[in-house]
């Protein structure tokens, strides 16, 4: 992480830590070797892998004599450094300003030492760190309004998609999955790409036809990674509620990565806290990303887990390959949520019939003198939007009974 925004990594190691300490997190002998080391290599700024309490970051930076920020503090630079849109950059400021809030009281500590107080009479210290917390909680509330602004517009977006007859696809994944990539193999888009953590922090939406005819929109979506600071779930839930509405899930991996199963099992806890615990019950599309960087004999026993297991396919978003495989299993798992149904639909309604023919599938037609009779394969949701769309009139009779 520290390398994707530009660090010169001039020392790291791992610290075995039996029982934290609540005023450095290290032990004594642990702090004074790493000073030491600190002093010699003249390093500027130090990363602590772990969530740091305000009183913690405040000591470690006293004793190294240098600027020390967590893990939380870090994927905020990162995402600073990312943020495009008005939208992204408004979520990233209200997870920053949430995790400084709490750290004030180290700006201005310094002010409490010019001028006593009388005991309940605070010096000026107090005074700024006051003002300063003020301004933040002010700036908080603004954005939240704002962000809320968001989530408003948003909502009306997906209920005019909604009434346009696409189903929605998310794809989801680690952080550097290559989902980006991905994206841009499907719909021939040209988002950015890049072998960056988070290089994509705003959602982006294109339709896509399948082999089937169906349409879908296909949604690219912001990386998760492990230990997610709360600000940052919390701030990005607007953006996240893209997933929560999608009709197919599919989880890119990347299959390369030494450590893709512990991945996996992230984006799989935060889905779980988006309250999608049932799609995950009930299984994804995992986009095993990336074969064309493994070795022969690890790429033939993916090729051989996906000949057992039809929902996870081995894929290379830089070649292509295994991406109509992919586009297929999409296909599939829309299909299976369609039932037949039965329609009678004017003659003179060209639309509403190519409509049908279009979004669902048409299993027989009889045409009579003025309407046609159709038994038709479709999900719950197309059901839903032809309806809306063309009126009640051309959806009088009932589904029949059972699945496709």
């Amino acid at each position: 992480m520290a390398r994707a925004i530009a660090l010169e990594i001039a020392h790291a190691e791992v610290v075995r830590v039996t029982r934290p300490r609540p005023s450095s997190l290290f032990g004594a002998g642990a702090v004074e070797r790493i000073a030491r080391e600190i002093d010699d290599r003249e390093i500027k700024l130090a990363v602590v892998d772990a969530a740091l309490s305000p009183v913690q970051q405040r000591n470690l930076e006293k004793a190294w004599r240098c600027k020390v920020i967590d893990r939380t503090g870090l994927i905020l630079e990162i995402f600073g450094e990312r943020a495009r849109t008005k939208e992204g950059q408004l979520q990233v400021e209200l997870a920053a300003l949430s995790y400084q809030r709490s750290r004030l009281v180290r700006s201005w500590t310094h002010l409490e030492r010019q001028r006593g107080g009388l005991g309940f009479v605070g010096g000026p210290g107090e005074s700024q760190l006051e003002i300063d917390r003020r301004l933040i909680t002010e700036r908080i509330t603004r954005i939240k309004k704002e962000l809320e602004q968001v989530v408003r517009t948003r909502a009306l977006h997906r209920r005019a998609r909604k009434r346009v007859p696409y189903p929605i696809v998310a794809l989801v994944g680690y952080t550097n999955a290559g989902k980006s990539t991905l994206f841009n193999r499907l719909t021939e888009a040209e988002v950015a790409a890049e072998d960056l953590l988070f290089a994509t922090l705003d959602p982006t939406m294109r339709k896509v036809r399948l082999d089937s005819g169906s349409e879908v929109i296909l949604s690219d979506t912001v990386g998760f990674v492990s230990n997610l600071p709360t600000q940052l779930v919390a701030a990005f839930r607007a953006t996240l509620e893209e997933v929560t509405e999608a009709d197919v899930v599919v989880h890119v991996r990347d299959a390369a990565h030494p450590d893709s199963e512990a991945q996996a099992a992230d984006v799989l806890a935060v889905l779980r806290d988006l309250g999608l615990g049932a799609l995950v019950d009930e299984g994804l599309i995992e986009a095993l990303n990336k074969i064309d960087l493994l070795a022969p004999e690890a790429r033939e026993s993916l090729l051989g887990r996906s000949r057992r297991n039809a929902a996870a396919v081995p894929v290379s978003a830089l070649t292509g390959e295994g991406v109509p495989a992919l586009m297929g299993a999409v296909d599939a798992q829309l299909a299976s949520s369609q039932s037949l149904t039965e329609l009678t639909v004017p003659l003179q309604d060209g639309a509403a019939l190519a409509w049908l023919y279009r979004q669902g599938q048409v299993v027989s037609r009889d045409d009579g003198e003025s309407h046609a009779r159709l038994q038709v394969r479709l999900s719950a949701a197309n059901r839903a939007r032809f309806e809306r769309r063309f009126g009640a009139e051309s959806a009088a009779d009932d589904p029949v009974a059972g699945p496709a």
